[in-house]
């Protein structure tokens, strides 16, 4: 089942700014991937990115939605956005799907 999306989100916006990102920008806020930059279309014709945003949605449904809120502003400032623990997970998440994926191709 495809994610919940938000187009055009206003969030979102402010990320791909504050990120200085002149493309497109997906987070996740509840259960819920909202987008900037990216039609819903287009987010999920990128298996890779819509496995990154599935890893942080079983990291929000875990955590739950304050912890992982704070958990994740506090590690962004300690240690950037790209060291983030929540966003290696993430990144590591989508390489592992692409290589199964990859594998099943080649077994077909």
């Amino acid at each position: 089942m495809a994610p919940r999306t938000f187009v055009n989100s206003p969030l979102a916006r402010i990320a791909r700014l504050v990120l200085g990102n002149k493309g497109s920008v997906a987070m996740v806020l509840g259960q819920t991937v909202h987008l900037s930059g990216a039609t819903r279309e287009e987010f999920l014709a990128d298996p890779e990115w819509v496995a990154h945003e599935e890893v942080h949605l079983r990291q929000v449904r875990d955590l739950g939605l304050a912890r992982f809120l704070a958990e994740y502003l506090l590690e962004s400032a300690r240690v950037g956005y790209y060291q983030n623990k929540f966003e290696v997970e993430a990144r590591e998440g989508a390489r592992q799907f692409m290589l199964e994926r990859a594998r099943a191709a080649r077994q077909l």
